[in-house]
């Protein structure tokens, strides 16, 4: 963690959300902490970590953190050093014009969205989880960027019942389920899937060796 959290341990005394962009703990010694928020992604290339840590190099001392909701947090220790972090932030596009980094989701705003993995990774889903939280968090963007809401909101996205994207903790969810058993075609299944785990993992044991 950065020195100035670790020398304050137990002392921070205020925390208020400046903007959508940060916020800043103060601590009973009088030291102050700027923390700016932006929306990650829960999956990530090596060249996207890699940038990230460009940014906290330049800017933090190399420190940064990721939230439980897959945000990325840069921490300063003065305010003139907020501004400068912002605009690099805000520089950085993809070639299509979308932000890498948007900041926001602090405060009475939308927070990032926690989702579980989805059939990238996981053989149980109903669902698929990247491709509609990346549709709810586009239509919910400008909620994201500001301080709209009465108070923070929480939004999660579980692929099936076992809901393990933290819906059950939050204020919005989205959850997939089953609503047909599972059909196999044995000409595919063997060479399309590790035999032993989707056996193990069907919930009506309709998957068997032919």
């Amino acid at each position: 963690v950065p020195a100035v959290i670790a020398a304050n341990k137990g002392k921070w005394s205020t925390m208020k959300s400046c903007s959508p962009a940060f916020w800043f703990h103060v601590s009973e010694t009088g030291d102050e902490v700027y923390t700016v928020r932006c929306g990650g992604a829960r999956t990530m290339t090596v060249t996207m970590i890699r940038e990230i840590c460009e940014i906290a190099d330049k800017h933090c001392d190399g420190y940064l953190r990721f939230t439980t909701r897959n945000n990325i947090e840069f921490m300063v220790d003065d305010k003139s050093k907020v501004q400068p972090l912002l605009d690099d932030l805000a520089s950085r596009k993809y070639a299509a014009g979308s932000f890498k980094f948007p900041v926001g989701g602090t405060g009475a705003g939308i927070t990032n969205i926690v989702h579980t993995q989805g059939w990238m990774h996981c053989h149980t889903p109903a669902t698929d989880a990247s491709g509609p939280v990346k549709a709810v968090m586009d239509d919910l963007f400008d909620e994201f960027k500001g301080h709209n809401m009465p108070a923070h909101v929480r939004v999660s996205l579980g692929c099936c019942l076992n809901m393990c994207g933290a819906v059950h903790c939050s204020d919005i969810a989205i959850l997939g389920y089953h609503r047909k058993p599972p059909m196999q075609d044995h000409e595919y299944l063997d060479k399309m899937c590790e035999i032993p785990l989707a056996i193990a993992a069907c919930p009506t044991a309709a998957i068997k060796p032919a």
